[in-house]
Formats: structure tokens, sequence, C-alpha cells
């Protein structure tokens, strides 16, 4: 019995001193947050995924403020995920197959620095992902991508209401992502895939 509980401790205390899964954060802006939620959210390894505003100049932005281009921050989603189930460059990999990288006024019908895209590094390694991926998609279509790289700053989560519209808001979405020509553009520029 003893040797039971003994064994029963001793597996007790690895299993607490387990480290927790890692957890890193990319972000990303393509145009609107509503639709850059789904590709990211059904990817295993990704944690979270928040819809909000960066790289503005004012603390807590407000959606009207934002939109109106008043505070320079660019709506983006900021992505929690494992690095032990997904890579950095395989989110990467999905960024690009989900934005226009050679539209410089914005993303499909929205227009305005508040849409452009970019990628917001947080470390060395994810700026040298980027660039290499940029790089990459430049040479494959023979074209400037226009795609901003910048240093990540403070990170604001949009309203509630913006969070996981596309659950909440099934047909509006899906109203909003056709009226938009998100999808056609996408298929136009990457192909069916």
């Amino acid at each position: 019995m003893k040797r039971i509980l003994l064994s029963l401790s001793v597996l007790a205390f690895l299993l607490s001193a387990a480290p927790p899964p890692q957890r890193a954060k990319a972000t990303f802006a393509g145009g609107c947050f509503w639709c850059m939620e789904p590709p990211f959210e059904r990817l295993k390894g990704v944690l979270s995924v928040t819809s909000g505003y960066t790289g503005g100049r004012v603390a807590r932005p407000s959606y009207e403020a934002v939109s109106a281009g008043y505070t320079g921050h660019r709506e983006a989603v900021e992505i929690v995920y494992d690095p032990a189930q997904i890579s950095y460059q395989k989110l990467l990999d999905v960024y690009w197959h989900n934005v226009d990288p050679f539209d410089r006024s914005g993303q499909f019908c929205d227009k305005g620095e508040q849409y452009r895209t970019a990628i917001f590094v947080h470390d060395a390694g994810q700026r040298r992902l980027a660039e290499v991926s940029k790089q990459a998609v430049g040479v494959k279509f023979h074209d400037d991508v226009v795609t901003d790289i910048l240093t990540a700053g403070p990170f604001y989560a949009a309203e509630d209401y913006h969070q996981d519209y596309y659950k909440k808001n099934p047909l509006r979405y899906k109203f909003y992502r056709f009226n938009c020509g998100r999808d056609q553009r996408l298929r136009e520029v990457w192909g069916a895939d």
C-alpha cells in the first residue's frame, strides 16, 4: 500500500510540475477583421483569435474612430497559438492566402490606411520569417508586395459585438463578404485553393 501511495505522490508531483503549454502571439492586419478570424480559428494549435486595433497613436480607440481613420490604427487580429502544434510559418501562409498583398489602398471594398495589410512582428524570429515570406510572395507573382512588416505594439480588443461576428451574424457576414468581393479577388490572386 505504501508503494502505491508513494507512486501516486510521485505521479501527482510530476503532473503538477509539467510545464504549461507554450503560447506565442501573431498579429496580422488584413482588412476587415471579421474576415480574418475564420481562417485562423479553424487551425489546430490556435488557442484564440481576437479582433482589434493596433499600430495607432491613441490608447483604447473605438471602432468609430478607427474606421473613420482618426487614430492611425489598423483593424487586425491577434492570434494566440501553441508553437508546438502550429508554426508561425504556417500562420504566415494562411495569412497571405487571405489577403490581397498588392492593394495599397486597403482591402477589397474597405479602403483607407485602417484597412491596409500589415504583419506586426513580436520578435526577431517573426520578423525574419515575415520578410522571407513577403519576398517569396513577390517572387511568385513578379510584383511588389505592399504589405507592411511592423513591430508589434499595444493591441486593443475590439468591442464585443465584433468578436466572432461571422458566428453571431452568419447571414450578414456572408452578405458583407460577398458584396465586398473578398472571395472573388482572393480567387483571382491565389486561385481556387
